[in-house]
């Protein structure tokens, strides 16, 4: 029997479906000698630092640096307690089954970093040896996955892959930890301030412009706007200078010669420039970059975008959607033609295929060599029926943009038109010859010289014109805007640098924060952990967020750029460079950080309320503090302030577990607890109950069992 295991169920059930495979059993689905199970995400996490000897919050222990990691079952937290997710141990329990029937293994989870990690967790917690092999494909259409088991690898092709997820999963663990520990210890009175290796740069970016943006003093400057008359036809000409003073300005416009001056023809053309351009088409959507148009047109948030171009991929309607890749290769490349003809009939842009089954196509989308894991998305062959709104506005979005990078480049014809009349003007204007690839979507040229003149007339040097209108214009300076979705997606995958140019930015994707893959989730875990918020389409800090912001901006966890090379590297280990030469280095950089979070973390003190931070347990006793245990007791971050609040962890012989004790603060009350043992030495069973900040005994009632 071959057992091949997918990322999630709703993946192992098409596989199946393909397959012929229809016995559905506890966990699997079964035929033609396969049998199709999953996992649901990440089922094998690095195991908790309490499995490491470190147990509680504690100084001491900082930092913590496992000299080998070890895997554990992911946990939920009940009353307080981590424990196993039943669920999940449920289900580990069919794959180990499968695993040990197994003739041969074969991995179908998501052909990625995080999808091959899925796995090898998985493997290496159940201990098992068996070889196995892999499935790698980019589109859940059958003949896709048919052919992707025609040409399944050698598990062992993939080891640098694992070795690169598992750098990732170990540093994010390493960093995550010891500095949310060290910055929360040090603040004394709150209970969890997380920091990580990715969250952390990207919310010293957000509040980095949020901060320029707020301080940012607007200066006031003038220009002088002209319009000009020719055969009828007025344009608008602006004034070369800007002038900082008023009266500076007012002097300009009173030397202009305009008709009510009594000047009939009181401009003089000095130079007319045309310039022809061609605006290349861009190139096809990655995952990040069609997170940012589905924001700027629709709104969408990121998270929002991943989830429904999953849905699509899932449906067999579109590619692997979590591709850092906008290339695709010329093997690809030969299926273009069958796809265009798929949007025929398409009610927005289905002339624009028509157009371009007959053309040649612009191939700038189109480099094997700048393919990584999967090329850029696409849609499949597969035609969609009756798609909700939210999926086809992805959908459209995929497919427009597989029109637009393979049209034609827009042909524009720019006029810059100099002229004098008392000061120097000019006049700038486009005219678009051939809108190309503009036309799949009717987009309009946004360049700011068109807001000033959609078009100009035809105009000679040395040519005279009226003035018929002249006006001061009072105007300020801007700051940079604040962050939106699209905005700091684009920022992420550069650590900030601002870079316009497509293809320039695909080359720096390596060394970005996060992956395309993960980016929407940092977003969505800092507004989870009340750092920012979403304030209609921008992204705000909240007072926490800036609170902490003040005190990391200057240390190297909230440096993007080392954050960004770290990625880079993360990449060179896919390609054989030094697993160990890495976790050296991400071992030093934890211990410095470490070192500045414990030294500045105090500064926090009073800072923050407790109803800001995430996980606390506000103290029932002062309402302010917060609860903290440890192996001796369960106290109030208030103490020294006065608060009197304490629960020993050892009453009358009997330790307390944690669970326990998070019931009697949370219900007031715990159940009958047994086992504990008087100063006589008598052992007895009691309740325990939360009166003025201590526990107390309650003796209940015993009921006596008889036996006949």
């Amino acid at each position: 029997m071959k057992v091949v295991i997918a990322e999630k169920p709703s993946v192992a059930r098409e596989l199946a479906k393909v397959f012929g495979a229809t016995m559905k059993k506890e966990g699997y689905v079964e035929g033609k000698g396969y049998s199709f199970t999953w996992a649901f995400g990440h089922l094998i996490q690095l195991a908790a630092p309490e499995a490491y000897g470190f147990k509680g919050w504690r100084l001491e222990n900082l930092p913590m640096l496992p000299e080998r990691f070890k895997l554990a079952v992911k946990q939920n937290k009940v009353n307080g307690v981590l424990k196993d997710d039943p669920g999940v141990v449920k289900q580990l329990n069919v794959i180990r089954k499968l695993f040990e029937e197994a003739s041969e293994i074969i991995v179908a989870t998501d052909a990625g970093r995080e999808g091959e990690l899925i796995f090898r967790y998985i493997y290496y917690h159940l201990k098992c040896k068996k070889p196995f092999r892999r499935l790698w494909i980019s589109s859940q259409t059958d003949e896709a996955i048919k052919q992707g088991f025609r040409n399944l690898k050698p598990g062992s092709e993939y080891d640098t892959l694992f070795y690169s997820a598992q750098c990732r999963s170990e540093s994010d663990w390493i960093v995550g930890l010891n500095a949310t520990q060290a910055l929360s210890i040090a603040a004394g009175n709150h209970s969890v301030l997380s920091l990580g290796r990715v969250q952390t740069p990207t919310l010293a970016m957000i509040c980095a412009r949020y901060l320029e943006n707020k301080n940012f003093k607007a200066q006031i400057y003038y220009q002088i706007a002209i319009w000009v008359n020719k055969d009828g036809q007025l344009f608008k000409a602006l004034s070369v200078k800007n002038f900082d003073k008023l009266d500076a300005a007012q002097k300009i416009l009173e030397a202009v010669k305009d008709a009510a001056s009594g000047f009939p023809q009181g401009a003089e053309i000095l130079n007319v420039d045309v310039k022809p351009r061609k605006e290349q088409p861009p190139l096809l959507h990655d995952l990040s970059s069609l997170q940012q148009e589905a924001n700027k047109r629709k709104g969408f948030t990121a998270d929002q975008t991943l989830t429904l171009a999953q849905t699509l991929y899932e449906s067999k309607l579109i590619t692997y959607p979590r591709t850092g890749s906008r290339y695709i290769g010329d093997d690809i490349f030969a299926e273009i033609p069958a796809l265009i003809a798929n949007q025929t009939g398409h009610p927005a842009f289905g002339k624009q295929a028509v157009e371009l089954l007959t053309a040649k196509l612009n191939k700038r989308s189109v480099n094997a060599k700048k393919v990584t894991d999967h090329h850029a998305l696409l849609p499949t062959n597969n035609k969609p029926q009756f798609l909700p709104e939210d999926q086809q506005v992805i959908y459209d979005l995929i497919s427009g943009r597989m029109l637009e990078a393979f049209h034609h480049e827009c042909v524009k014809e720019l006029t810059k038109i100099s002229l004098e009349s008392g000061s120097m003007f000019v006049a700038n204007g486009t005219v678009i010859q051939s809108p190309g690839w503009r036309a799949v979507f009717n987009q309009a040229d946004t360049e700011k010289e068109d807001e000033e003149n959609p078009t100009l007339p035809k105009v000679v040097k040395g040519e005279l014109l009226q003035v018929g209108k002249k006006e001061l214009l009072e105007k300020q300076t801007k700051p940079k805007p604040l962050y939106n979705e699209a905005s700091l997606l684009k920022a992420m995958e550069t650590s900030g640098k601002e870079i316009e140019d497509d293809e320039l930015r695909q080359a720096m994707k390596d060394t970005g924060l996060g992956t395309p893959a993960t980016r929407a989730s940092i977003i969505e875990t800092l507004i989870k952990r009340e750092y920012i918020r979403r304030d209609k389409k921008n992204l705000l800090p909240s007072e926490k967020g800036l609170a902490v912001y003040d005190l990391v901006k200057d240390k190297q966890i909230a440096q993007a750029e080392l954050t960004g090379l770290w990625e880079k590297r993360l990449e060179e280990i896919r390609s054989g460079a030094s697993v160990q030469e890495f976790k050296n280095e991400i071992r030093e950089y934890t211990r410095t950080i470490t070192r500045e979070l414990l030294e500045v973390g105090g500064e926090l003190n009073g800072k923050l309320s407790p109803q800001e931070v995430e996980g606390a347990t506000v103290c029932p006793l002062c309402k302010k503090g917060i609860i903290r245990i440890t192996e001796k007791a369960a106290g109030c971050s208030g103490y020294a302030s006065g608060c009197k609040f304490i629960i020993w962890r050892t009453m009358s012989e009997k330790k307390l577990t944690e669970e326990q004790i998070m019931t009697l603060i949370e219900k007031g009350k715990t159940d009958v607890i047994r086992g504990f043992k008087s100063k006589s030495g008598k052992i007895f069973d009691a309740s325990l109950i939360l009166s003025e900040g201590r526990a107390h005994f309650v003796f209940e009632p015993r009921t006596i069992q008889t036996t006949e």
